[in-house]
């Protein structure tokens, strides 16, 4: 997860707190966060690296949207993180 951008690892902690969220579910979330909104060109970019770097998995829900999943190596990812911040952070 180091060679992560934090909006990467923001979408990847929010896809893993959901139920397989369409993207606009993610964005709607991360803009939450942002308090700024989240266009298009930068957030489907980054769930496609995601997605690559087999962080998260991606279906289709219909023809016209998609739904992403936390994968395995994710959940790992995230796991190997927490225990990372947590030695410094009480």
């Amino acid at each position: 997860m180091n060679d992560l951008t934090g909006f990467q690892r923001d979408l990847l902690y929010v896809i893993a707190g959901a139920d397989q969220p369409s993207g606009q579910e993610v964005k709607e979330e991360v803009e939450m966060y942002y308090s700024s909104e989240i266009n298009h060109g930068r957030l489907y970019p980054n769930l496609d690296t995601l997605v690559n770097k087999e962080l998260v998995e991606k279906g289709a829900i219909d023809r016209r949207t998609n739904y992403y999943a936390i994968a395995e190596d994710g959940e790992e990812a995230i796991k190997e993180r927490r225990e990372w911040v947590e030695q410094y952070v009480d």
